[in-house]
């Protein structure tokens, strides 16, 4: 079982994913809970070819909406048989900081085109066969309350230096409000809104 945690920068992904991986263990029959965290920094070049281009490191990359996409696109995919493995297992969770909607949310947002998110998902779900997740869940965490989290996260950390989509609060904003309409209409899948173990574990047990 896929569970993707999405949200805006500061929304408060990495804590509730750290609380959610504790009260899943504890849902009879559930035999395991792991969690990883889209982009793969560490782990895929794709990803970091993106985040040199979001620190300004690779020419006029960054200026790409679609050409960004490919790219996270692509770090995903290389986690893709990994991916899968989990969605064909309902006795075991995975937990996703971030998934396929953070493309549709944030391309959409930077392009101002909804079509986009359909794009998005042909690029993922259908050209790339990434499973869908089995529960989305949005973390609705205020855009002025997220960039407070994400400056004072920066303060504290020398390495958290906010690249060029967290220092733009018009993006935030736009990807805020596309993260809601992707909610609210259900895109490829089922959504909640929560910053709340509690609905989470809940809609864990019914989809089990």
């Amino acid at each position: 079982m896929i569970v993707a945690l999405e949200g805006i920068d500061g929304a408060g992904k990495n804590t509730l994913v750290q609380a959610l991986i504790r009260e899943i263990a504890q849902v009879d029959g559930i035999n395991s809970v792991a969690t990883m965290s889209f982009p793969r920094y560490r782990e895929s070049i794709h990803a970091q070819i993106a985040a040199e281009a979001l620190h300004g490191k690779m020419g006029d990359l960054v200026d790409s909406a679609h050409g960004m996409a490919v790219m996270f696109a692509l770090d995903r995919a290389g986690a893709g048989e990994e991916l899968r493995q989990w969605a064909a297992s309902p006795s075991d969770v995975l937990l996703l900081d971030r998934y396929v909607a953070s493309n549709a949310a944030y391309t959409s947002a930077r392009t101002s085109n909804v079509a986009d998110r359909a794009w998005v998902a042909d690029l993922e779900f259908e050209k790339l066969g990434l499973p869908r997740p089995d529960l989305q869940v949005l973390l609705d965490t205020a855009p002025g309350t997220a960039r407070e989290r994400a400056a004072k996260r920066e303060s504290l950390d020398a390495s958290r230096t906010r690249d060029a989509y967290e220092r733009d609060t018009t993006l935030q904003d736009a990807t805020f409000a596309a993260y809601v309409d992707l909610a609210d209409t259900g895109w490829e899948g089922r959504w909640i809104r929560a910053s709340e173990t509690t609905p989470i574990i809940q809609t864990v047990k019914e989809l089990r």
